[in-house]
């Protein structure tokens, strides 16, 4: 299957035998090769690779490194560690054994590279966790690398039985979160803004039209409070004090475009009101004049929430599961 332009392929073979850029070598911490596939690494491709990856330890346990590949036909081995001495490993380990295998083939600039189960082997780890935690760190390199520099990343498994649990581990998880999760519902985040004794609400320029609640999509990698203190600030100008969660509204037709959950937020604003790029009118409103506005989304629902929450009559829909809350 293809992740953006990056080749992602489960095969059936012997590791040393790839002709790869770089294999990857279940290690231990102290970087000596005994059995397993450290020791056909070592027995293929000469000692060579051993007294290299001495030299450069001990490293920690979830750290990688990379030496030659002796005789192999890939051009480097990196080796992951996975386990101490005590061969001991869980998923902390193999998650940043992975992750940093990753990160040292991309500082290498090499196109393609081959794992093994990690921490399948005397590690005893459960093969389709292993399968899982490696697809889950494949997927956060593509998508969070600039300009991914693999462009194949095979996980090469010895036996049938591995191969078929890494087949449906890795591509069945990846396919679902390409395919489903990725689908939505999408986060979003929204202020009701409190200042100069009225709430802050801008007219879109863009659809849905009408009036909204300043707002918007929540990035990759942004915590919500984050994503509506940059959003407030992108579309009125406002610092944002005293924030505070006020309700999450999840109603799948909410959003005429697609499915959202939004996180309403209520909050101080600090500074001059001033419409951003992609609102067409700021205003300041009295809560008495919600009903005189069009809004977009369900904001006029949001807003009548808010005033029952402020006069401190009891909100029956917080509690009515038939509006989505």
């Amino acid at each position: 299957m293809r992740i953006k332009d990056s080749e992602i392929r489960i095969i059936k073979a012997e590791i040393t035998a790839l002709k790869v850029d770089a294999i990857v070598n279940a290690a231990n911490n102290k970087l000596l090769m005994g059995g397993g596939v450290a020791g056909a690494i070592k027995k293929r491709g000469g000692k060579v690779i051993e007294e290299e990856a001495v030299k450069l330890g001990p490293i920690e346990v979830g750290q990688a490194v990379f030496t030659s590949a002796g005789a192999l036909p890939a051009k480097y081995v990196i080796h992951a560690a996975t386990m101490g001495l005590d061969f001991k490993t869980d998923e902390i380990k193999i998650r940043n054994a992975c992750w940093n295998a990753l990160q040292v083939a991309q500082r290498l600039k090499i196109k393609s590279v081959a794992f093994p189960a990690l921490g399948c082997g005397v590690g005893g780890f459960g093969l389709l966790a292993s399968a899982k935690i490696m697809a889950q760190e494949v997927f956060r390199y593509l998508r969070e690398t600039d300009s991914p520099s693999l462009k194949e990343i095979i996980f090469c498994l010895y036996d049938q039985e591995a191969f078929e649990v890494f087949n449906k581990g890795v591509i069945g998880y990846l396919e679902y979160i390409l395919h489903k999760l990725q689908q939505g519902p999408f986060i979003t985040v929204d202020a009701i803004i409190e200042i100069n004794g009225g709430i802050v609400v801008i007219e879109r320029k863009n659809p849905p039209f009408g009036y909204a609640l300043p707002g918007g999509f929540v990035d990759y990698g942004e915590s919500l409070e984050d994503a509506v203190q940059r959003e407030a600030k992108e579309e009125t100008g406002l610092e944002l004090e005293e924030l505070r969660q006020f309700h999450t509204y999840s109603a799948p037709t909410r959003d005429p475009r697609f499915h959202t959950i939004a996180t309403v937020f209520i909050a101080k604003g600090k500074g001059k009101p001033t419409a951003g790029d992609d609102a067409g009118v700021l205003k300041i409103v009295k809560l008495s004049e919600v009903e005189k506005l069009n809004f977009a989304f369900d904001h006029k629902t949001i807003l009548r929430d808010y005033l029952q929450y402020k006069t401190g009559r009891e909100v029956s829909r917080f509690i009515s599961s038939s509006d989505g809350f």
